[in-house]
């Protein structure tokens, strides 16, 4: 005996709501404190837009049948690759903007600047079930020689969006789709034996590589400069060195401050006395640390913890393995990002420019990370209880 009813989860749209709400009021508050061209748009109402379009994506995809996802996945996935390539020669030129040494950026007339790297990411999620799903569907009997052409399908899959984006040079969401790749690695049903030698092999190539870099950051910086993340080089001195480069740490030292000065109840409403740029995207985190203390930091970590709690229990419980594998791949993500945002924020990690889901302004990736929820909703919709056992 099962369940029929539609199910929506109320905690997942809450959580939602909270971070759109804190979104806005920081948006708001920061209003006065902006220069220059940041300061010609206003921020809170264009982004009380985009939560509004987003709510309606939200609606679609809960409301589409997301097994015909894997109907469409190539379409989608071609898309994306071929608006990856536009970036990449540039063309057509009347429509492809450079900001801070990157060409990430589309600007439409009538609608303004937008990422297509942020939609590429659900794509990529969507691709990546897809090929789990029909390669476990086709070989019932894993072996070791199978594992290892589900991984190449999926490493075939991963790395053209993935080199695309580094090109660009994102290193940001070069790093998202990584984490995207792993969390779908691990839930895809290849052997731990396997899955353990090729984490032993890149944690080494890891350790050797951060070992070398903080030994030699001299020479790694000169090394990057010959790679298409030279543009790198000068975050990685900076949060490695502050001191030694006050230019390049200067984000760094000003948002650690920010986030210091704001103590345990913050210092209340348009009461910033730290500016720093792209506080309105990128460092949206420092913001709400000085305006509203440790405490508010602390309710906005556990805002997100809860998102991804309800994440990995959407995926666990999904009646579908297709299902469970799109919810890895958001909550690879998610997880990803949230940490890369606020570990820059307070210095953990060096700069990469990410925004912070459902926080930082932007319309591409508000509408992306919708995208990315109204699928999860629907995985949700679509489990059913029953009454002696889950059905899988």
């Amino acid at each position: 005996m099962n369940s029929n009813k539609f199910r929506l989860d109320l905690t997942i749209i809450l959580v939602f709501i909270l971070l759109g709400i804190v979104s806005s009021f920081t948006l708001h508050e920061l209003q006065p404190t902006l220069s220059g061209l940041a300061a010609q748009t206003q921020y809170m109402p264009k982004q009380i837009l985009w939560y509004v379009l987003g709510a309606i994506v939200i609606t679609v995809m809960m409301l589409l049948d997301y097994d015909r996802l894997r109907q469409l996945v190539w379409i989608f996935y071609g898309i994306g690759i071929v608006m990856l390539l536009m970036l990449f020669f540039k063309f057509p030129a009347a429509i492809i903007n450079e900001a801070n040494g990157a060409t990430s950026w589309f600007i439409l007339p009538g609608i303004g600047s937008m990422q297509p790297a942020e939609f590429v990411k659900v794509f990529v999620v969507i691709a990546l079930a897809h090929v789990i799903m029909s390669h476990n569907e086709k070989h019932a009997l894993r072996t070791n020689k199978t594992d290892l052409i589900l991984l190449g399908k999926l490493l075939a899959v991963a790395l053209p969006p993935m080199g695309l984006i580094a090109s660009q040079p994102d290193l940001g969401g070069f790093l998202v789709l990584c984490a995207i790749l792993g969390a779908t690695i691990l839930v895809s049903g290849i052997s731990w034996r396997l899955l353990l030698m090729i984490l032993g092999v890149v944690l080494g190539i890891a350790t050797i590589v951060g070992l070398l870099a903080f030994i030699f950051p001299n020479q790694v910086g000169a090394f990057l400069q010959e790679t298409i993340f030279k543009h790198v080089e000068s975050r990685f001195l900076g949060w490695l060195y502050p001191e030694k480069y006050p230019d390049s740490s200067y984000q760094y030292r000003l948002g650690l401050m920010a986030i210091g000065s704001g103590i345990l109840l913050g210092k209340g409403a348009s009461n910033f006395q730290v500016s720093i740029p792209e506080r309105h995207t990128d460092y949206i985190f420092s913001a709400i640390a000085e305006q509203y203390g440790f405490i508010g930091s602390a309710v906005v970590l556990f805002l997100f913890f809860i998102l991804i709690y309800r994440m990995i229990q959407v995926g666990l419980e999904s009646n579908e393995p297709f299902g469970s594998y799109l919810a890895a791949g958001f909550i690879g993500m998610f997880t990803y990002q949230i940490f890369q945002n606020i570990g820059m924020s307070v210095g953990l990690v060096p700069i990469t420019g990410l925004p912070l889901p459902f926080l930082s302004y932007g319309g591409s990736s508000t509408l992306a990370y919708m995208i990315a929820i109204g699928i999860v909703l629907n995985i949700h919709s679509r489990t059913r209880t029953y009454m002696f056992e889950t059905q899988k």
